[in-house]
Order: C-alpha cells, then structure tokens, then sequence
C-alpha cells in the first residue's frame, strides 16, 4: 500500500501528501484548479484534476492501493457517483475524512458510539461505511488547526460566543501521523475520533491564542445558555497506540 490517491490537496491534504512521499510512498493528488496542478507537480505529487460535483475524474487516479478523501464538500449526490467509480476500480481501503460537528452539543462527552445529528456529511459517513465492496475508515476530526490557520486571528470582527464552553482542537501534524498511522498499521473498517485530550475553556484557549501572535485579548459574547461537547479520541488512542503530538494547547 505504497501508493496512495489524496482527493483534494488543500491546506491538510498536500502537506499529508509531501509527508507521505518523505516515507517513500508514490502519491497522487487532485485540485479543482488547473492553477494549482504545477503547485502539486513541484513537490513530486502526480497532479490530477478532479471534481465530483462535476463528475469528473481519470480512472488513473483511482488506480492505487488506498484513497484517502480530504475535500469539504458535502455534495451528497457528487460522493454517491464518486462511490461509483470507486467501485469500478481496485481500490479496497479508503480514508474518509469527516468532522466532529457530526454530534450534537449535549453539554457532556461524546464518544464514536453516541448518535449523530441528521446532516449531509452524517449521509456521506453512511454511504461508505455501509459499501461491501471496500472497507473504509472514517476520521472524525476536531477543530483544524496549524500551519496558516492560526487560531488567534478567528472571531477578528466579532465577539466569542460560549468563553465557558470547552474547545475541541487538533492540530494538522497530528492529522498527518494519524492518517500515516491507520494506513501503516492496515487499520480499516473502523469509526475514529480525532481531538486533542486537553479541552480548555474557549476563554483560556483564544485569549491565549491572541497573547501568543501578539493580539489583543478577544471580547467574548456571554448572553447565551452555555451550550458544549467534549471529544472523546480514546478509542484512536487505543487502537493505534497513538500519542497526540500537541497535547497542551495552550503551549501551541
């Protein structure tokens, strides 16, 4: 399983991608954009254009070891004919990555096991996990950060709503590792949540956020009923005997 397909070489799929050819693995990469197929060509990705809202795809593309899913899109019908083509290829191990936002905030944990709020993604999650012609691992990621994406330059323009709610963060290295991890160890079939054990308050985590690039402390909006879920990742941890590399964060 040395090659691999990323579909959707964004900000976590092209720098998962650089990583993997680091260890030797052959990637293919798809954008949307004819723009960036030189962006790709430069770090030794293979570029290819794809859009599944467009039905658009080379056959090539899906001729590898594992498809890893990496776009936002949460276009129903587009992933519906994507599944189609997949299905016509060799391809037997897939890496869907999805979002904690699929759970509904309860005020307490939650874990793979709990029920799942009734949305597009939610539908996406089951078209895979309910295909018998692959087996496919759905990554549940928190909160995105690392990299451009700098968590004390969010809510510029507005206030902070829930400062006593808990944060649910993971940072792109770990995205990374993980999704090496699940492909090195043939670890399919399977349902993960990826977060960060360490959930401070949203007032303690983006006042630090601001501190730490220079900021000013965010203003925060506490007219509404407090309302939270905290992420449970112990089931990833357990399977992949999995260490989060940004485990504090407020030291990030």
């Amino acid at each position: 399983m040395k090659n691999v397909s990323i579909l959707g070489c964004g900000w976590l799929g092209k720098e998962l991608a650089i990583n993997l050819i680091e260890k030797d693995y052959s990637v293919k990469g798809s954008t949307t954009s004819i723009k960036k197929l030189e962006d790709l060509k430069v770090v030794n990705i293979t570029p290819y254009l794809v859009d599944i809202s467009k039905k658009n795809i080379q056959q090539e593309f899906l001729e590898i070891g594992v498809l890893i899913i990496a776009i936002t899109s949460k276009e129903v019908e587009g992933f519906k004919w994507l599944i189609s083509e997949i299905e016509k290829s060799n391809i037997d191990k897939v890496i869907f990555i999805s979002s904690t936002s699929v759970y509904p905030s309860l005020n307490n944990e939650m874990t793979e096991e709990d029920e799942t709020i009734d949305s597009p993604l939610v539908e996406i999650e089951n078209l895979f996990r309910n295909n018998n012609k692959f087996q496919t691992t759905i990554l549940r990621f928190a909160g995105l950060f690392g990299g451009n994406r700098q968590p004390g330059k969010w809510f510029a323009d507005r206030k902070i709503p829930y400062p006593k709610g808990y944060v649910n963060m993971i940072h792109r290295e770990d995205c990374i590792a993980i999704i090496g991890q699940i492909i090195e160890q043939n670890v399919f079939g399977e349902v993960f949540n990826a977060c960060s054990n360490h959930h401070p308050t949203r007032e303690e985590f983006y006042i630090n956020a601001r501190k730490s690039i220079g900021k000013s402390i965010p203003e925060f909006d506490n007219s509404k009923p407090l309302v939270y879920k905290i992420i449970n990742s112990k089931k990833l941890q357990k399977a992949l005997s999995y260490q989060f590399k940004h485990n504090d964060l407020l030291s990030v």
